[in-house]
């Protein structure tokens, strides 16, 4: 309550996370901080006209179906986020908080963790590394880190969409491993793409992608940096970072 009061906030983006990277997170921290954390910060918010609220999930809260079926997450991160989305709503029923939730898919993008897929192919491929990598199979959305802010800014922005969820993504699934060859194309890399050295993770979705058209016909938004695109800027910047 006492941040809440300093910053006076007519706009609020809740980011604040555990487990976003690490898959392995602890359930009870998981829901403590990203389901908890979440009721305190709306609790606090009811005292205050905010115009809106911006809750900011996951797609994996999906699992391995399609957004239209509802929500089947597979890892304590992505339930926690269940959890954070169902406070959400119910506060917006119940107290009438201005709450819309996004969900953004695969996000990439220059200031990415290294140890995350794509920063860590393009690594292995300016230092001519072999990469080791599950067979690839798996579809993702590749969703580029500055269509997300901009895709943030219109669920702040967008009229009449309180209690809403979001996908912030491209509508277009590719796969794992043709990205890394992507990566590898781009860069020229001598390295070896492995694939299938390492295993899917246990429970590993194959399949997620984002219903752009229904977030366009609620905000307007949809994303305008292409896959070859945004690797290109995101290759550019870890060579800046590399001094490569």
């Amino acid at each position: 309550r006492a941040v809440v009061a300093e910053a006076a906030p007519q706009v609020v983006f809740h980011l604040a996370a555990v487990g976003v990277t690490d898959p392995g997170v602890d359930p009870a921290l998981a829901l403590a901080v990203n389901g908890g954390g979440t009721v305190h910060l709306l609790e606090a918010l009811r005292e205050w006209d905010v115009r809106r609220i911006v809750l900011v999930g996951t797609c994996y809260e999906y699992g391995a179906r399609e957004a239209i079926e509802g929500l089947d997450p597979f890892n304590a991160y992505a339930a926690s986020k269940v959890a954070a989305w169902a406070f959400g709503r119910m506060y917006w029923r119940a107290h009438g908080l201005p709450v819309v939730t996004v969900r953004p898919f695969q996000v990439y993008g220059p200031g990415q963790p290294m140890h995350t897929l794509i920063p860590a192919a393009i690594r292995a491929a300016l230092t001519g590394e072999d990469f080791p990598m599950t067979p690839g199979e798996q579809e993702r959305d590749f969703v580029y880190v500055e269509d997300v802010v901009e895709g943030m800014l219109a669920a702040a922005t967008a009229p009449d969409i309180e209690g809403q969820s979001l996908d912030l993504g491209t509508g277009q699934a590719h796969a794992v491993r043709e990205v890394v060859e992507r990566i590898w194309a781009l860069t020229g890399a001598r390295g070896r793409i492995l694939a299938g050295a390492l295993p899917y993770r246990a429970g590993e979705v194959m399949h997620l992608v984002a219903d752009a058209d229904r977030t366009a016909r609620l905000t307007g938004w949809r994303a305008r940096v292409g896959l070859e695109e945004g690797l290109r800027r995101t290759i550019g910047w870890a060579r800046e970072v590399r001094n490569v």
